[in-house]
């Protein structure tokens, strides 16, 4: 019975075989651009209309396939309904507390969107504030941000349709609960930051008809909205019209004291420019005069502002401004000077300095008195992140949330004074977290840099190299890979799977020379680490290459579209999810100049040949075998625009011969992933899970 099961298995994973799928037409064009001297050839530019009937029906073609294939998958239904139980959890974020009210989300399990409730104080019966789940019957408009007022009668908040970066402002009141007249629109890369009777918020001007999805970001400003009035009375505060491709946000400081404005040209660096409102008169003051550093203001103490800054500490430093209310200068101060870790965040809590730092890529909390002097560790579990951190100047208490590989996230309160913290909240999820182990282990990479794996296995798995590995990285814009709980990982775990996070360069684990170590020229080396931890897997025996699987988002996606173009064999399956594609046009689109300080620009040779050597869409093998591939994207997405996997995809089905197929999976009403509703998000992992196991010839669910 079992050999005439394997037999019928092998037959329908044949019957599914690339070479049985008739993959729609993609037509080609004579397009062609021309870069210092190079002539390349972009024959499914039209691809980047969506507006256009062919585009659209190109889209629905490749729906059908796609979808036409999971559903053949046996175990796919079986694979849904153990996503389903176990997404099906409370979930809280760590209470805010504004007043002497703590406002908190909240989803019951399987609600599309995240809930907005206020508690009278901790632990007391919550209300509900606002429900994005009665904004829409398909749950995709999303709660993107909000912002109660300092006196506590308002509340602004913003919601995004679709995934889209475009967002809306409302207003409504805490006293009688009512929505007001107030609605913001064109709203983009903001914050929404109280003052007084009203709020700064940051806009772009109104796109032209149909280019809301691909036009470039550009004339940024921040406006100030008093309530009640129409957004076309609102006074503009902050812009820069001969430099239209910067952006602008605003923050005030919790007593009203401070105004800052934050101006970004690109991904990284950022110069400050602080108004005392206590002396309005006087106008900004600039704190710097470049983009070569980060820094952020982490609060106040009257007239002090502390700030995190990499200038000259490439782990970041703490420094205090004393501001001279009469002259408007300022004396600047190091409080915490560079350490061996990274210093992440901090906060300004009761009469201390809470740090948290990465080592090896997850946190650690350490205390300071409110003169930089380390006082002591809160003790924490084994590789975790510190997912979240807040408390206010003269409470006694910091509210932080926990959150590791098998651990879902965990909310404690800490009693600042007696030094002890207690569970708040801690989910219940359909799993035993002792099962399994977390490993940090490391791999070299080509130019002898150790790469930190975390790897996380069930406790009774051996490396017998027969695993089924899925290994997911990024390696970019300084950003950090830390410990993260998903329920779609748990499902994968339990069914025998490994999964390895890659802390790659290019992100921000060891600071900003790690970062840089990764970027623009130096891109290669962020492919080269992958590859590295990839080969270290089936050195190790913990897999090999056709059962390993590689997946990464966004910059992520890039990541896995070069690494397979670079080692097609030695990968069994690839996923790439809503990834930057074409690197010789990604900045002709929305926010995608902000993008050329980790990547570069065509416009210099040097950094085109870079480019051009690594970008997926162009380095695709002819006639080379490659791993099954499915690529992700949302039809509505504003900030890797489709177009990107849509071209790509197209010119793998035309160029490569298989077996492995090549799929694409266009959602519907969603973006980048900003707001996806929790259903979309489980059919897309159940979708991917199943496409992964079915292409290694695993099912989960034959006994």
């Amino acid at each position: 019975m079992r050999k005439l099961l394997i037999i019928s298995l092998v037959l329908l994973f044949a019957a599914c075989n690339s070479s049985y799928i008739d993959y729609p037409v993609s037509k080609k064009t004579d397009s062609t651009d021309v870069y210092f001297g190079n002539a390349v050839s972009d024959p499914y530019r039209w691809l980047e209309y969506s507006s256009l009937p062919e585009t659209d029906e190109w889209i629905r073609a490749q729906k059908k396939i796609t979808f036409d294939y999971l559903s053949r998958i046996p175990f796919r239904d079986s694979l849904r309904t153990r996503f389903m139980e176990i997404w099906d959890y409370e979930r809280y974020s760590a209470p805010v507390k504004k007043g002497e009210k703590y406002f908190f989300l909240k989803n019951n399990g399987l609600q599309n969107q995240d809930v907005l409730y206020v508690m009278d104080s901790l632990g007391s019966e919550p209300r509900v504030i606002l429900d994005p789940n009665l904004f829409s019957q398909d749950g995709t408009v999303a709660l993107i941000r909000y912002a109660i007022s300092n006196d506590g009668k308002y509340l602004a908040y913003a919601l995004s349709k679709e995934g889209s970066d475009w967002n809306e402002i409302f207003v409504k009141s805490l006293i009688s609960g009512n929505d007001l007249a107030d609605h913001l629109e064109w709203v983009k890369f903001s914050s929404v930051s109280w003052y007084r009777n009203g709020f700064y918020y940051s806009c772009y001007p109104k796109p032209g008809d149909q280019q809301e999805l691909t036009s470039p970001d550009r004339y940024h400003k921040v406006y100030y909205h008093h309530i009640g009035r129409p957004q076309k009375s609102d006074i503009p505060v902050f812009s820069d019209d001969e430099n239209p491709d910067r952006r602008f946000t605003a923050d005030v400081t919790s007593d009203e004291r401070f105004l800052i404005i934050y101006e970004s040209e690109t991904s990284y660096g950022h110069i400050i420019h602080v108004k005392n409102m206590q002396n309005p008169g006087r106008g900004f003051i600039r704190l710097n005069d470049s983009f070569d550093n980060e820094l952020v203001v982490v609060g106040n103490i009257e007239n002090e502002l502390y700030l995190m800054t990499d200038e000259n500490a490439s782990k970041n430093k703490l420094i205090k401004l004393n501001f001279d209310i009469r002259s408007g200068g300022f004396q600047s101060k190091t409080l915490i000077a560079e350490q061996n870790d990274v210093m992440s965040q901090v906060v300004l809590a009761g009469d201390k300095i809470f740090v948290k730092h990465l080592v090896d890529a997850h946190s650690v909390i350490r205390v300071m008195d409110r003169e930089g002097k380390f006082l002591y560790e809160i003790k924490l579990p084994e590789y975790v992140d510190v997912f979240s951190m807040h408390g206010k100047n003269g409470d006694n208490e910091l509210l932080y949330t926990l959150m590791g590989y098998t651990m879902p996230e965990t909310i404690y309160r800490y009693d600042i004074e007696n030094n002890k913290s207690d569970i708040l909240f801690k989910p219940v999820v359909d799993f035993n977290p002792e099962d399994y182990i977390t490993r940090l282990e490391f791999c070299t990479s080509k130019d002898g840099t150790r790469i930190p794996l975390y790897i996380i296995l069930r406790r009774d798995i051996k490396q017998n190299g027969r695993n089924p590995v899925w290994l997911h990285g990024y390696g970019g814009f300084n950003k950090s890979l830390l410990p993260r709980f998903s329920p779609s990982r748990i499902v994968w775990l339990e069914n025998g799977g490994i999964f390895v996070n890659a802390n790659l360069r290019g992100g921000g684990e060891y600071g900003e020379e790690w970062h840089k170590a990764g970027i623009r020229l130096n891109k290669q080396n962020v492919f080269d680490d992958f590859i590295a931890a990839a080969e270290y897997l089936i050195r190790e025996k913990y897999t090999r290459s056709s059962r390993l699987v590689i997946e990464g988002s966004s910059n992520g996606g890039l990541l896995v579209g070069v690494v397979v173009n670079q080692m097609p064999g030695l990968f069994g399956v690839a996923i790439p999810q809503v990834g930057v594609m074409d690197m010789l046009r990604y900045q002709r689109f929305t926010s995608g100049g902000a993008w050329e300080s980790d990547y570069g620009s065509v416009n210099d040779s040097a950094e085109f040949n870079c480019l051009f050597d690594y970008s997926p869409l162009h380095n695709i093998r002819e006639g080379v075998k490659y791993p099954a591939i499915m690529v992700t994207t949302g039809e509505q997405d504003d900030r890797v625009v489709p177009a990107h996997s849509f071209k790509y995809t197209a010119t793998l089905q035309d160029k490569v011969p298989g077996p492995g197929p090549v799929l694409i999976r266009i959602q519907s009403k969603a973006g980048h992933g900003t707001g996806k509703p929790i259903r979309f998000k489980i059919e897309e992992q159940v979708d991917i899970s199943a496409f992964a196991l079915y292409n290694m010839h695993i099912n989960p669910y034959d006994n």
